[in-house]
């Protein structure tokens, strides 16, 4: 392992996950800790909560379709709900640049409660700390979120109940966050510009549940983007994963982009984007109920799980050839998010 941080150990990807694993799991490790979902089931009295922090450092942190108070919140909210939780509460801690324009401050709190209400959660507590000018670039924040989870839940997160037949769904475009963020950067322009996708999916993942939909498995499509995710849920498993390139949702403009950046659309940030496995008996019902949400107006099935390849998860490229999917070993883009 490196013997200091790089950017690569913030990419989501195969550097993060051995950092980890090196690291924090070898200190912390613990039932709970070692599923290494993007929040922890834990089990209180009669009832199961779902607990998740995290922190946001993203750069600018006003960008097309959101800021990172939007993106904070937003991130909780759906670090929970992919657990089956419906999630309740959030705090909000503020580490602060001296110098940082109050104005701005008020513009991403105000946004912040905003889509707490939207999503139908409390942010109950927090905390406020200021550093010296150069000691912290503008402004970061932390937060915590708690939900609660039905027992019949409570192995969604696993990839435990994942089976040979079952279907992969995407609830739309992959990638618009990380270009949203990259063309704020480069003060890029489109005909038709690309908004960062970023929003609370819990009320669309409510939906499903309240439906019957048969889950095995979902996850948010944040850093790494769903290679990573993909590469991640078939190490060492039984079974294999085959999606199909022509039914990914990516957008022209994000194409276009990643050639001329070298970047791989297979590995973009997402912030409003689910991986979703269900049966090959509810994929139908499932996509009919992600179309009734905005966030999941252009949802669509785009692979399965198979008995075949154990342990390997493969793309059907445009031209008929096959592809091993890796986790993302560097970084394409620092803080996205």
């Amino acid at each position: 392992m490196n013997k200091t941080i790089l950017l690569g150990h913030g990419s989501g990807g195969l550097m993060t996950s051995d950092l980890i694993r090196d690291v924090f799991v070898k200190n912390f490790s613990n039932p709970m800790l070692n599923v290494l979902g993007d929040a922890a089931v834990v089990k209180m009295g009669d009832a199961l909560i779902a607990f998740t922090t995290d922190s946001f450092v993203v750069d600018p942190v006003f960008f097309p379709g959101g800021d990172i108070g939007k993106l904070a919140v937003c991130g909780t909210v759906n670090d929970l709900c992919m657990t089956g939780a419906k999630p309740l509460f959030l705090s909000s801690g503020f580490i602060m640049e001296e110098g940082f324009p109050l104005d701005d401050l008020e513009r991403i709190v105000h946004s912040m409660a905003a889509e707490a209400e939207k999503a139908g959660v409390k942010i109950i507590t927090g905390d406020t700390k200021v550093v010296k000018k150069g000691q912290c670039d503008k402004i970061f924040i932390n937060t915590a979120g708690i939900g609660l989870l039905e027992k019949r839940f409570e192995n969604i997160s696993k990839g435990s109940l994942i089976k040979p037949g079952d279907r992969i769904l995407v609830n739309g475009y992959l990638g618009d966050h990380e270009i949203a963020i990259l063309s704020a950067r480069e003060n890029l322009s489109f005909e038709e510009p690309v908004l960062s996708d970023v929003t609370a999916l819990n009320h669309l993942v409510r939906n499903l549940l309240e439906a019957g939909i048969e889950i095995r498995f979902m996850r948010d499509i944040t850093r790494g983007g769903l290679a990573t995710i993909l590469a991640e849920i078939t190490a060492s498993a039984s079974f294999g994963v085959i999606i199909d390139e022509q039914l990914l949702p990516i957008r022209e403009q994000v194409n276009g982009l990643c050639e001329v950046y070298g970047f791989n659309p297979l590995y973009l940030a997402n912030e409003g984007k689910l991986l979703l496995i269900v049966t090959e008996e509810s994929a139908d019902l499932a996509l009919k109920i992600m179309q009734r949400f905005s966030a999941g107006v252009n949802a669509r099935s785009i692979g399965s799980i198979t008995a075949s390849n154990p342990g390997k998860a493969i793309m059907k490229s445009v031209i008929g050839g096959t592809r091993i999917i890796e986790r993302l070993a560097g970084e394409q883009l620092p803080r996205i998010c």
